[in-house]
């Protein structure tokens, strides 16, 4: 676990914020959103200013750092790395706004909580100096504690229709409840609506330049990089995180099970199923982690070629399958104790399950793209 802040000038290191996730935890999964406590020490820790450029106090991080703290954050709580991954991330997009859209978000400092929704599904007008907006967003995470939020919708044109975000503050849109899911329950992943609001056009950028990775006045390496080279390692990092907690949470079990058993006798016997399962589980969540390093670094360039975006989707797709096979082996192995509600092992497999049905980490659109880069007239896969 790492054991210094994620930026320099806090007080607040991650293992202080994995700390308080571990505590709030239990609160987190019955409230359905964060503790407030939680959500402040990581906002201390310095995630939402991780991506967040220099010219607004913000760390112009990189992907590495961060994929290794949330993943730290999430042996202690999948919903809580989920958060700081985001909030991170949603800085990170911030940054494609023109300058004053910018300064605007950032007015009262780098660690504005920024929440968002990439799917299209708001509708947008053009009128004078920019867009009448309205739409809803479901499972925008954390969303109860925010205090700007980028949506994407559509703007009306008369030829073909344009995908846009916009940035919006936390007065200018409401909050349904209605996040009730069986995993990651503590991201507090509720709907957002807009009726009719008016979004200048300083607070919109189109999603072809995000996609692209052509951010507004700033050449910094975590802004260079496309979307699909680095969008997949905001949501599999969490999920490595909560796995490593399963394992960690599995082997004290195991070994608090077998503290009093009776010795084995001679010396040809094999393994025994819990040593099998041990072995197994925890190369494939290292294996795992191994692809998700390389992805970080691939993105930490900043320029991406085709060939590694495409790589880097597979390698996160690909990862998660590695995680939540390792998951389960560990749930089934735990027998009836591991599906007790004070047991975390299950609170571990229920978030691993659900945080992996996420669009972003789908094997089946990663292969598609990884196979169509290798199979092209003149295939490339640059390391």
């Amino acid at each position: 676990m790492l054991d210094h802040p994620l930026a320099q000038d806090s007080p607040t290191t991650t293992e202080e914020v994995a700390a308080v996730a571990a505590r709030c935890a239990d609160e987190a999964e019955a409230n359905r959103r964060l503790a407030p406590d939680v959500v402040r020490a990581v906002l201390d820790a310095g995630y939402a200013r991780h991506f967040v450029p220099a010219a607004w106090h913000g760390r112009d991080g990189g992907f590495l750092e961060l994929t290794l703290a949330v993943a730290a954050l999430g042996e202690a709580c999948a919903s809580t790395a989920w958060f700081a991954s985001l909030t991170a991330s949603l800085g990170r997009m911030a940054a494609f706004l023109p300058a004053e859209g910018q300064a605007d978000v950032w007015s009262r400092g780098p660690d504005a909580l920024i929440v968002g929704a990439l799917v299209p599904v708001g509708r947008a007008e053009p009128v004078g100096g920019g867009w009448r907006l309205s739409g809803t967003w479901s499972f925008v995470s954390a969303v109860d504690f925010s205090d700007w939020a980028l949506v994407c919708g559509t703007v009306a044109a008369a030829g073909a229709p344009e995908a846009r975000f916009f940035a919006v503050p936390r007065a200018a849109y409401r909050i349904e409840d209605t996040w009730f899911s069986v995993g990651m329950r503590g991201t507090g992943s509720n709907t957002l609506v807009l009726e009719d609001v008016f979004v200048p056009s300083t607070h919109s950028f189109a999603r072809d330049r995000l996609a692209a990775g052509l951010a507004a006045g700033s050449a910094a390496a975590c802004r260079t990089a496309p979307l699909r080279a680095v969008n997949g390692l905001s949501f599999a990092a969490p999920v490595l995180g909560a796995a490593r907690g399963a394992l960690a949470a599995w082997t004290g079990y195991v070994r608090e099970k077998t503290r009093n058993a009776p010795p084995r006798t001679g010396t040809t016997g094999g393994p025994q199923t819990h040593e099998l399962t041990l072995t197994r589980a925890s190369a494939e969540i290292d294996a795992a982690q191994l692809l998700l390093e390389r992805a970080a670094g691939v993105a930490d360039r900043g320029v991406v070629p085709p060939a590694l975006v495409a790589r880097n989707t597979r390698d996160c797709a690909v990862a998660v399958d590695l995680l939540v096979t390792a998951v389960n082996r560990l749930f089934r192995a735990a027998g009836t104790s591991g599906q007790s509600s004070t047991n975390s092992i299950q609170r571990f497999w229920r978030d691993v399950n659900a945080a992996s049905s996420h669009v972003v980490l789908q094997f089946e659109p990663a292969a598609a793209a990884y196979a169509g880069q290798l199979l092209a007239d003149h295939p490339s896969e640059e390391r």
